[in-house]
């Protein structure tokens, strides 16, 4: 039995669908990581709470924001994608160590992955759905 791959058309709606889902986790991570360098006693107590130490706050706030912008740019949009996958794949491990929900993390990432699978047809055409 033969499957056929589906690649979405090149439409308007499915572009401007997936720019704007791909936008929510870029919002998201540019405002955390800018809370954190603009407040940065607060984010070394958030990050003290889940047993990271103090000096390392400002590195993973500088961490965040390369794999936002990285992800922003439709040239490393897919390398961005890998990355933040990473961030938030500790974020979740994070989580799970101190016993708290992980599921926003989780979430993030997929619509993330989802709004990049929409606006770039390269995905599509290496991950095809099938019917």
């Amino acid at each position: 039995m033969a499957t056929t791959a589906l690649v979405l058309a090149p439409s308007k709606r499915w572009l401007w669908t997936g720019r704007v889902l791909s936008a929510l986790p870029v919002l998201l991570m540019v405002a955390t990581a800018l809370f954190g360098f603009l407040n940065p006693a607060v984010a070394t107590a958030g990050l003290e709470k889940y047993g990271y130490p103090a000096h390392v706050a400002m590195k993973l706030c500088a961490l965040e924001l390369i794999c936002a912008i990285l992800y922003a740019i439709p040239q490393t949009a897919v390398f961005g994608a890998i990355m933040v996958t990473a961030y938030f794949g500790a974020a979740v491990a994070t989580h799970v160590r101190v016993g708290e929900p992980f599921y926003i993390p989780v979430i993030v990432a997929i619509v993330m992955w989802i709004g990049l699978y929409l606006r770039d047809q390269r995905l599509q055409a290496l991950v095809p759905l099938r019917k």
